[in-house]
């Protein structure tokens, strides 16, 4: 029996649903290729112009504080705790040392140029074991010439976020530093210097333009020097003083964690028990009897 052309309507038909069923699989397929394709990452937002203004003045007021800052430290004296630590692969310690020093900074611009001199007087000296390797940290207080003049050129700051802690309010700032420009910080190796290229934050006090909190490590690693890492963290407070009154803000502690492929050292240093350093002057008028 012969079949008859099929009737226009049911080819419509027929038509239209191939279509759908079409259109159906597309967006199948695209929903699950949108599904699959990671979310692209939003734009970071613009920052406040009203904090970037106010994150640049605390900024201006720290930077005018720094002189101060080191004059400050050369009037004074205190005990430094240091906790020498050689960490193992599973983060624990493996071996510490103890020792306590009275230590001072002392700061001079002869030349043109801001020197800094650590003076260090054993008050507790730790027992040594000769068989172990351990880390030697100092000059790290002199971080804060990040915000120096001499070295304002050598890097880019950029604010990030105001925060409150302890019932102040704190400016977050970002630091980076600008390549092949001078560095306040180095490594020695074989009586060698080879200056660290540091990034990390800086918490400035809004009130007073004091560096409440410095956070650094290596922008980038110095393998073929043999350091892999570098890391510290320096936290600042008020110390006050009487006869006369004054309020400093000094280093309250430090820990600094180095590693390399081999080997990784964590030292903690804590700084208390801050006074005046006195010099005494005798003066002698007459001809001294024998």
């Amino acid at each position: 029996m012969s079949r008859g052309p099929v009737p226009l309507k049911a080819l419509l038909a027929l038509l239209t649903l191939l279509a759908a069923i079409f259109a159906c699989t597309a967006l199948l397929c695209a929903q699950t290729k949108a599904a699959d394709d990671p979310p692209a990452a939003a734009a970071p937002a613009p920052a406040d112009p009203a904090f970037v203004v106010r994150a640049n003045e605390t900024m201006l007021r720290s930077r005018k504080l720094i002189d101060n800052f080191f004059e400050q430290t050369s009037n004074v004296v205190c005990n430094e705790d240091v906790a020498q630590t050689i960490v193992g692969k599973n983060g624990k310690p493996m071996y510490r040392e103890e020792s306590v020093f009275e230590y001072q900074m002392q700061s001079n611009t002869r030349g043109g140029s801001l020197k800094l001199v650590e003076s260090r007087e054993a008050r507790k000296e730790a027992f040594r074991d000769p068989s172990k390797t351990l880390l030697i940290t100092n000059g790290f207080a002199s971080m804060l010439l990040l915000l120096h003049p001499d070295f304002e050129a050598s890097y880019v700051f950029t604010p990030i976020a105001e925060e409150v802690s302890d019932g102040r309010s704190l400016v977050k700032i970002h630091f980076k530093p600008v390549p092949g420009a001078s560095s306040p910080a180095a490594i020695q190796l074989h009586s060698r210097n080879y200056p660290l290229p540091l990034t990390g934050d800086i918490w400035i006090d809004r009130e007073s333009g004091a560096v409440v909190k410095l956070v650094a490590s290596l922008d980038s690693n110095l393998d073929d020097l043999g350091l892999h890492e570098l890391r510290s963290e320096i936290h600042y407070s008020v110390v006050q003083f009487r006869d006369p009154e004054e309020a400093y803000w000094m280093p309250s502690s430090a820990v600094i964690d180095v590693e390399t492929p081999k080997q990784h050292w964590r030292n903690v240093h804590r700084f208390t028990d801050y006074r005046r350093f006195r010099a005494t002057i005798q003066v002698q008028i007459g001809d001294e009897k024998p």
